[in-house]
């Protein structure tokens, strides 16, 4: 009698793991050694400026020692002092705080402006679109920089006073970066789907359109801090940006200026300190740009 044969049991293949946009992104910027140092930096230093309170033997920013004087950098005095006496170092860290928190608000005020703006012009079309754009072309023919300065004068030199000021003349590329890709996601399928389902126009467009749209305004509100710091280090400079007992990096360097010639380290560590934290910043945000570039996606 024939026993029949049994065959080996075929084994199937495991399924591959999904993957998404942002799972692709984050796998492409971390090849991008210039981001990923540059993320670890400005990491770094905000950790410094955020801690700085807390950090044991940093001496008060505000103390004065008039029988020390400027020094230059010692064992107990990294950065040196100025020539009030107050400790540089502790100076550059509380400075930081307030340039990277000036460059955060702003940028969240352009941000919200912006991306509210461009999408409901975007979303609309049509009379409405024209005449909105109509009036961002206008906004854009006048020196921004000499607006935010005359609201400066006009009104207060208050700190809020600049984030706003800085914010409402940043969002105009936002609005316009976010109109284009809200003008190309519109006619998407989800979008009838959400239409067809008598979704309203504003969910439509703050529940489909915009996070649809996030990859370019990321990048863009990462180049946006950078810009806005220098900005305010620019205000500050000509003294009409961060006020005493306030620092900046920007009246650091405002104050070191001066006497560059005999304390040049006055000048340097801030200065430093600036220009590392707006190198990294577009390191960062270019290649946030790189990885979120949708002619890579398929890559």
């Amino acid at each position: 009698m024939a026993v029949a044969m049994q065959e080996p049991p075929v084994e199937m293949p495991e399924p591959e793991a999904g993957t998404s946009l942002w799972r692709d992104a984050w796998r492409r910027l971390l090849k991008n050694r210039m981001a990923v140092v540059s993320g670890i930096v400005l990491t770094a230093v905000g950790l410094l400026t955020l801690l700085a309170p807390v950090i044991p033997g940093l001496p008060d920013p505000n103390v004065q020692d008039l029988a020390y004087g400027a020094k230059g950098p010692a064992l107990h005095h990294w950065f040196g002092t100025d020539i009030l006496g107050r400790d540089l170092f502790a100076r550059v860290l509380y400075g930081g705080r307030v340039s990277i928190l000036v460059g955060l608000v702003a940028t969240l005020v352009s941000f919200l402006v912006g991306v509210s703006y461009g999408a409901t012009a975007g979303y609309f079309g049509g009379r409405v679109d024209n005449t909105m754009m109509r009036f961002v072309d206008v906004l854009y023919s006048l020196p921004y920089m000499f607006l935010v300065i005359l609201l400066m004068v006009y009104f207060s030199k208050s700190l809020w006073m600049l984030f706003a000021a800085l914010g409402l003349v940043q969002w105009l590329t936002m609005a316009r970066i976010v109109r284009g890709q809200v003008l190309s996601l519109k006619q998407q399928e989800f979008i009838e789907a959400a239409r067809s389902i008598g979704a309203g126009s504003g969910h439509i467009i703050f529940r489909h359109l915009v996070p649809n749209a996030l990859g370019p305004i990321i990048v863009y509100a990462t180049l946006t801090v950078p810009a806005v710091m220098l900005q305010e280090a620019f205000l500050s400079f000509l003294g009409l940006g961060v006020q005493p007992p306030q620092a900046s990096w920007g009246t650091l360097v405002n104050e070191g200026a001066g006497t560059m010639a005999f304390f040049p380290w006055l000048v340097c560590f801030p200065g430093v300190a600036l220009a590392l934290t707006l190198f990294c910043l577009n390191f960062l945000g270019d290649g946030l740009r790189d990885a979120l570039d949708p002619h890579l996606r398929h890559e």
